[in-house]
Order: structure tokens, then sequence, then C-alpha cells
């Protein structure tokens, strides 16, 4: 990781016509805040996180966040909550992905990769885009120290309030990025599944180590 790698995303998604025309659909369901359309693309067995119990039922409980299902101090920030799961949802099945070897599709395609054990994952980022400026400042106005694509880099602290987070490339070389272009590697991913009957299903979508 010390000599800095790039990996550019995948287009496995086209390999399957049908992969392709379910996720559109799944996230013209998304964008729509559709709820009964999201659960019915749903496999039996969803997996939602890693201490619950997955399944339809609790896909509908997140999407629709009843407020009384939350403590009493995270109650008045419900709806931002519920649109936060929706948007992570969107974002997710948006971003580029990869088929594993047993056929499943995941997104995006930067969980596949390995990190080495001197990385924390909890501090680790991917930067999304091509030719992202990194900057000397936390501003547009910073001057442009480089063009980074597709790299992983290291947050010791990110800051959800800012627009620029101050990274560490896996040279050394510091600079601030568009908080926009950063995934965690500890964030969101969704994996497509195809049933028995050779239809698609949304099977995973968790985050956490």
């Amino acid at each position: 990781m010390a000599d800095r790698q790039s990996f550019p995303p995948p287009n496995q998604a086209a390999i399957s016509a049908r992969l392709e025309a379910f996720r559109a659909d799944l996230l013209d369901k998304v964008t729509a805040r559709d709820t009964d359309a999201v659960v019915a693309t749903a496999c039996p067995d969803i997996y939602l996180s890693h201490g619950g119990n997955g399944g339809p039922d609790e896909l509908r409980a997140n999407l629709d966040l009843d407020p009384e299902s939350l403590t009493e101090d995270l109650r008045p920030q419900a709806e931002m909550l519920r649109e936060s799961y929706w948007q992570s949802l969107q974002d997710t099945l948006a971003q580029p992905g990869y088929f594993d070897e047993d056929g499943e599709f995941w997104m995006p395609h930067q969980w596949r990769l390995s990190l080495p054990a001197s990385l924390d994952p909890f501090e680790t980022y991917f930067v999304t885009g091509e030719n992202v400026t990194l900057r000397q400042a936390p501003s547009r106005a910073g001057i442009v120290l480089g063009l980074i694509s597709y790299e992983v880099v290291i947050i010791k602290k990110y800051l959800d309030d800012k627009a620029y987070q101050l990274v560490r490339l896996t040279d050394g070389t510091q600079g601030y990025i568009n908080s926009d272009y950063l995934w965690s590697m500890v964030g969101y991913r969704a994996a497509l599944v195809k049933s028995e009957t050779g239809e698609w299903q949304l099977c995973t979508f968790v985050t956490g180590d």
C-alpha cells in the first residue's frame, strides 16, 4: 500500500441484462421512497445488521422508522434518520459492483478489497471518483496538491459536519478531499442474489465491520 494503488470500478453489472434491469427498477422504487415495493424485492432472510434478525419485516421497520421505536432522545431526529437510511440505500445501489464466487452481485465494488492488517478499517476510506482534487486547505480555494482516482486513504477523525476531510494517502501525503467522494470501508454495502426461480432479490444491506 505504501506505493499507492488505484482500483478503478469494473462494469460487471453489464454482464447480465436482467440484473441491470432489476437494479434500475429497484433504484426507481427507492428514489420514490416506496416502502411496499422495496420490501417486495427482499429475500425472505435479507441480512440487515450484525445483531438483528433480518427479514422483510426488519427492512420495513428500518424504512418506516416509527419514532416510538427510538429512545426518547432520538425521537426528534426520526425523520432525519429515516431519510438517511433511504439515501444510504439509494447511494449504495447506484455504486459500481462486482460478482463474487457465488454469483452474488455486491456494491460498492471496493468492498472486494482486502485491507492490510496495518490499516484500521474504521479509519480507512475509498475515493469514489476519478481525478478528485487533493487540496492543501479545506476549501475549493485550496491549492491543488494532486488528483486522486479510486484510492484507499486514511482519515484519523472523520468530521460529519465538514465538507472536506483531512486525509493521508498510503505514501504519507496529506491533504483535504471533498467528503462527497469518500466512502468508509466499513460503510454500507448491498448484495443482489438470484433466487432459485431465477429472480434477482435484495439480500443484504448492512454497515459495519
